[in-house]
């Protein structure tokens, strides 16, 4: 399934708010992969898998706090003047974890209580990036205490379902849930509750117009199977991506991010410039004319369709000194590979030297992030993560496929 999707990386969640390690963990003595629940070593042999058998690169997650270890819970009685469990379990543990299994992106969580300090996160990274295994090539994110978030780190992921909605200064990332309320398996939830496609795609392509990377999380059942419904989303994702792909993997952000007179278009550009891809989120009723108002058309401007036959589109120049108006009348529908979210690929647009207005960089709040060039620091402007939720003795054991 993942290979349907043309994932980039993969990532395990090594534990969870409730402290169950998916290894053999030393400093999770008796609450562990190894010795309670399947007695197996979850992030080794994933890790092992995943290394010979793809070309993904591999991270793991950790979360730094526990919601019931008493010695986190004696510390945050104290307001956290005492160490004694992050000097004791969590650093330790991490410490272990990356040098066990040599993660390339290590995705901390867990922080938000105690300020970095507790953490002794600056002494943390300075290992991580200066004497760790993994010192030439780990990527980290923002979470290392609860004034990182957003300002700190390798990617921000600022809060869960973050997402902007412009270009912000800073490599980021929107991770989401298809279950809206839950990022593991719930089996009292109605179908109202799960995103749609069309949803799903629409937060996917937001995203990497405005430089993002999406983490779209599915969560499986106890048993270790992703329900029909998370399944299916899955798939048409990968149906949609072998269509529009070319607009996604390796693209970067345009000029513009949202059209300037149609709010259901989005852009991204290839490196070299010479497509621009126009993503209409909803394809309108009632006429066969599609108006972009951002693109500056020449005489020698070519308009297709990805997931067509390739044949190229008529069109004419909008009112005014720039903008287009795409001749869709020849468009069946049904004979597209997409069924949602269509792609327009523009060659030989002219060069536009508008400037467009800047937002000044902020640092208090998700909300208030400010644009800027949000390329992504990996392979591709577009890393889809799938993170696989599993229950196991009621810990919520991530499995992370990152596309």
């Amino acid at each position: 399934m993942g290979g349907s999707i043309r994932c980039v990386w993969c990532q395990v969640c090594c534990t969870y708010q409730q402290g169950y390690a998916m290894w053999p963990s030393t400093f999770s003595f008796n609450w562990n992969s190894m010795h309670v629940g399947s007695k197996r070593d979850l992030v080794g042999e994933l890790a092992a898998a995943v290394r010979n058998r793809t070309n993904l690169v591999f991270g793991l997650y950790y979360s730094l706090f526990e919601w019931f270890n008493p010695l986190y819970l004696r510390d945050k009685s104290k307001n956290f003047t005492t160490q004694d469990y992050s000097k004791t379990k969590a650093i330790p543990e991490l410490k272990e974890m990356i040098e066990t299994y040599k993660p390339e992106i290590v995705w901390s969580d867990g922080e938000w209580e105690p300020y970095a300090a507790y953490w002794n996160s600056t002494q943390v990274l300075a290992w991580l990036y200066n004497e760790s295994p993994v010192k030439t090539t780990v990527v980290t994110n923002d979470r290392w205490g609860r004034e990182t978030s957003c300002t700190h780190g390798g990617f921000y992921t600022c809060s869960d379902r973050f997402n902007p909605g412009h270009l912000i200064d800073h490599k980021w990332e929107n991770c989401f849930t298809i279950d809206k309320q839950s990022w593991g398996y719930r089996r009292t939830a109605n179908i109202a509750d799960y995103m749609t496609i069309e949803e799903v795609l629409s937060e996917i392509v937001t995203t990497v117009s405005t430089g993002g990377n999406a983490l779209v999380n599915v969560g499986p059942n106890m048993h270790g199977k992703i329900p029909p419904i998370f399944q299916e989303r899955l798939q048409q994702m990968g149906l949609w991506l072998k269509a529009n792909g070319e607009g996604i993997y390796l693209s970067v952000p345009w000029k513009y991010q949202n059209d300037t007179i149609n709010s259901d278009v989005w852009y991204t550009s290839s490196k070299d410039g010479r497509y621009v891809y126009a993503f209409l989120l909803i394809w309108p009723k009632n006429t066969t004319e599609i108006t972009l108002g951002a693109p500056l058309t020449s005489a020698s401007t070519v308009v297709t369709i990805l997931g067509s036959n390739g044949d190229s589109l008529q069109w004419k120049t909008a009112n005014g000194d720039r903008g287009i108006v795409i001749d869709t009348s020849n468009i069946k529908l049904h004979l597209l590979e997409s069924q949602w979210v269509w792609t327009f690929r523009l060659t030989n647009l002219l060069t536009d030297n508008t400037t467009l207005p800047t937002i000044q960089q902020t640092t208090s709040t998700a909300q208030s992030t400010p644009r800027g060039n949000a390329n992504i620091s990996f392979s591709s402007s577009f890393l889809l993560f799938v993170l696989l939720c599993v229950f196991i003795l009621c810990n919520n054991v991530s499995i992370i496929c990152r596309t």
